[in-house]
């Protein structure tokens, strides 16, 4: 085995500039194209505040010698920038610039991270469109390196299911995303979503919800921000039992679901409740011993270690400690590029710094060797991009006590 670690980001973003999405939506949408993009525009404006230009400053300065956010939509400069953070090839997500950080646009008509069931149907699904087209092109550059996301609005399941098959035949082998929050649409227990989960299954797709969607009035309410920070993680998380005990992985046990860019940490404690009630714990003799095993023939831990992958970006050392309670083999990094939030431009330092002490074997699977089993990406393929940017052992352990 190489002395290079396979290093694949199992969260990455690309976007377009704000103007750069309007080819690629049909023109009988361009009017509600142009009039969404100014409005976007103007509530950028009016959420700029001193701290938030200080911090753009500071940002600038920091990403400044690596091109700026150029590497959102430009695959040299992209490739250039995986080379310097040491990673060999990523699955991408779209909205490179959720939080107003360089110019790039969110996806046309809310499609992307801040979708929601309560959303525009038609529009929502011709922003996905829009997206879904320049991602296919963008990932044929340097496809061995490239999984992008194809955005999977499931107003309408047919519809959806069309769209699973285009990304499949389209080289979007990154998977599907969803809308994190189902809003006014049925929850994702329901059956009547049984026809994507079997289009996402049949063609070996992963399913994804991503981080980002709260409560309305928190998103807004800037008063209410730091509340959001707290519970965003709930809100991420919330299609997971829906998924487990809605006996979606029973009915559909070849489906791949992977929670995106929300940690970790929180996940034992969750599927150990879930257990507990499956069991039939002292607080469950009232509903009946049947009550939380209709339709699930397993426990939940064991739908989640079959069926289940959290790709916990930038984890933190909480996602570390618990990471055999979490399930190494479900457990999969990822950089965040080009959030502000995210481990770019330093992942070296960053590795470095949260696995120096963690099994080299344990740290193989976690930083691209799952991912690669997941998504269905060609090691070998990678092998010459491994040996001439991947970390070595001895840069991410040697430095274990730095």
């Amino acid at each position: 085995m190489s002395d290079r670690y396979v290093l694949i980001s199992s969260d990455s973003h690309a976007g377009l500039p704000a103007a750069g999405y309007r080819e690629y939506v049909e023109s009988r949408y361009h009017e509600a194209f142009d009039a969404a993009q100014a409005e976007a525009e103007a509530m950028r404006e009016a959420a700029e505040n001193d701290g938030h230009r200080k911090f753009l400053r500071e940002w600038n300065a920091e990403i400044g010698q690596h091109g700026g956010m150029k590497g959102a939509w430009d695959p040299d400069v992209r490739t250039k920038e995986m080379d310097h953070d040491g990673i060999a090839a990523e699955v991408i997500f779209p909205d490179a610039d959720a939080a107003g950080v360089g110019g790039v646009a969110k996806t046309p008509f809310t499609a992307g991270l801040g979708s929601t069931g309560s959303d525009d149907a038609e529009l929502t699904m011709a922003g996905a469109w829009a997206h879904n087209r320049w991602m296919s092109e963008f990932c044929r550059n340097s496809p061995e390196r490239r999984a992008g996301v194809a955005i999977v609005p499931v107003h309408d399941p047919g519809a959806a299911v069309t769209m699973i098959e285009w990304a499949a035949g389209h080289g979007l082998r990154g998977g599907i995303m969803i809308p994190t929050a189902w809003g006014t649409l049925p929850s994702y227990n329901d059956p009547v979503y049984d026809p994507v989960w079997a289009a996402a299954a049949a063609t070996g797709l992963p399913v994804h919800t991503h981080s980002g969607v709260g409560p309305t009035f928190f998103c807004i309410d800037p008063a209410t921000t730091e509340i959001y920070t707290v519970e965003a993680y709930w809100w991420a998380a919330r299609p997971l039992w829906a998924l487990v005990l809605g006996g979606v992985f029973e009915r559909h046990p070849q489906l791949k679901y992977v929670l995106a860019e929300n940690g970790a940490w929180w996940a034992p404690d969750i599927i150990s409740r879930m257990d507990s009630k499956w069991d039939g714990d002292h607080a469950t003799r009232k509903f009946g011993p049947a009550a939380f095993r209709s339709g699930l023939t397993m426990r939940p831990s064991e739908y989640v270690d079959r069926n289940c992958w959290y790709a916990a970006s930038v984890m933190f050392d909480t996602e570390v400690g618990r990471r055999h309670a979490i399930g190494v083999d479900n457990l999969m990094w990822g950089s965040d590029y080009p959030h502000p939030e995210g481990s770019w431009p330093n992942s070296r330092s960053w590795l470095a710094k949260r696995f120096g002490r963690v099994p080299a074997d344990e740290v193989r699977r976690i930083l691209g060797l799952t991912a690669a089993q997941v998504y269905g990406i060609d090691v070998d393929a990678l092998a010459p991009h491994v040996e001439r940017v991947g970390p070595s052992v001895e840069e991410i352990h040697g430095k274990a006590d730095s």
